[in-house]
């Protein structure tokens, strides 16, 4: 089951397709380690950004979970720039990741729902 909390928001620098080494909550808002506990399934988006904080157009949406305190492995792509695929982010540049409730994650609930109460 997929765990989800209001206003995560973290930092990092990490590059390539693997894990991502968080560098702390933005100002505002809480890290994924106080809102949730190690390998527990997390729906995220990342962003890559330039110095302005304007997003670049690398991006992708997926779930994956904690392995420690500072580590976010990213297990499943649901969506990205890279055309579904793991984008590789560039060195250097600075990525927004966040908790959010991905357009995947809300079909597969809407049709639960429409399910259960015998809806079309």
């Amino acid at each position: 089951m997929t765990s989800f909390a209001d206003r995560v928001r973290e930092t990092t620098t990490t590059s390539g397709t693997g894990n991502i080494t968080l560098a702390g909550a933005v100002t505002g808002f809480q890290s994924f380690s106080s809102a949730f506990d190690l390998n527990v399934e997390i729906e995220y988006a990342i962003e890559a950004v330039d110095v302005n904080s304007v997003p670049t157009g690398d991006w992708e949406v997926g779930s994956g979970y904690l392995s420690g305190a500072s580590t976010f492995v990213r297990d499943m792509i649901k969506a990205s720039s890279n055309a579904g695929a793991l984008v590789n982010f560039a060195a250097g540049t600075t990525k927004n990741i966040y908790c959010t409730f991905s357009g995947q994650k809300s079909r597969q609930t809407q049709r639960a729902f429409d399910s259960q109460y015998g809806l079309p």
